[in-house]
């Protein structure tokens, strides 16, 4: 019996629910099938009602399971490779509770510093909870008792030893869960690509029957290091220019002078794209 397997036969055997957690992104197919399969009542869009509700349509969704036996749910366990989400249990937890847990955790920080906590991510879970304290893990799995999700190639397991309904506290401490840096560029890597298929489809399509689109964004990335553009401002202003300009790449005006700090820098080609595109946005 695999680890998943067992996993679902132990929380069985104990009445707990279960539940989907899944990323739409990459998997609206099998989200689709899913509503359908399942109904109104028996899943929510988690973006629904936060201030990433603009993005609701690729936001991750959670959806109470009552079997395992659904072709979609299926086609999903036997690649867990793609990162589609996790599973996890609960005892008889009203659907809303959980969302609502979720919801209070999405978006950290303050504004105008505020980005969205991918806890859909089977990998930024798996790193949460690889950090955190046993006694840490109740206030951020909530009333889930257990969770099962694809670590480093094969399933792994987590109980919450409390759970129960949480507030989101002031300053939490999944928050501050190191990322290698590799791991880092990675899932930048990826949710930038997603970002620029979903927001700039024209232009990345443009792009595409030229070069490659995988090996220009690596080339943006490797840029913007080079130049010490670090702020995802900075880093989206390049992108989204560069996808305009006639060679995909900045213009060499936008080389850095001597002595200019990467603020600088910025500030200045910043200031000079405003200047030349009179009022349009940037």
């Amino acid at each position: 019996m695999s680890t998943l397997e067992q996993w679902i036969h132990e929380q069985s055997a104990t009445g707990r629910r279960f539940y989907l957690v899944l990323d739409s992104l990459g998997q609206q197919d099998e989200r689709n099938t899913l509503v359908s399969e399942l109904g109104a009542q028996r899943y929510r869009n988690l973006y629904i009602g936060t201030p990433a509700e603009s993005l609701a349509t690729n936001g991750p969704y959670l959806f109470e399971l009552d079997s395992f036996d659904i072709p979609a749910l299926r086609t999903l366990l036997s690649s867990p490779e793609r990162n589609w989400g996790w599973l996890a249990s609960a005892e008889n937890t009203d659907l809303d509770v959980l969302s609502a847990h979720w919801r209070e955790r999405l978006v950290t920080g303050e504004r105008p510093h505020q980005a969205v906590y991918r806890f859909h991510d089977n990998r930024v879970l798996a790193r949460a909870l690889a950090y955190l304290q046993p006694e840490q893990r109740p206030e951020y799995l909530g009333s889930m008792a257990s969770v099962c999700y694809w670590q480093v190639e094969q399933w792994t397991i987590t109980d919450n030893p409390a759970p129960s309904q949480y507030p989101l506290p002031t300053d939490p401490a999944w928050c501050h869960t190191p990322m290698p840096e590799a791991t880092f560029k990675g899932v930048q890597f990826d949710n930038t690509r997603r970002y620029l298929i979903r927001e700039h489809t024209d232009n990345l399509l443009s792009l595409a029957q030229e070069q490659d689109i995988d090996t220009w964004l690596r080339g943006q990335f490797d840029l913007a290091h080079t130049w010490g553009w670090q702020e995802p401002d900075s880093i989206h202003f390049l992108l989204t220019q560069s996808l305009q300009a006639p060679d995909y790449a900045p213009p060499k005006s936008w080389l850095p002078q001597p002595n200019e700090t990467p603020t600088m820098h910025f500030d200045r080609v910043y200031q000079e794209t405003l200047y030349w595109q009179g009022d349009a946005s940037v």
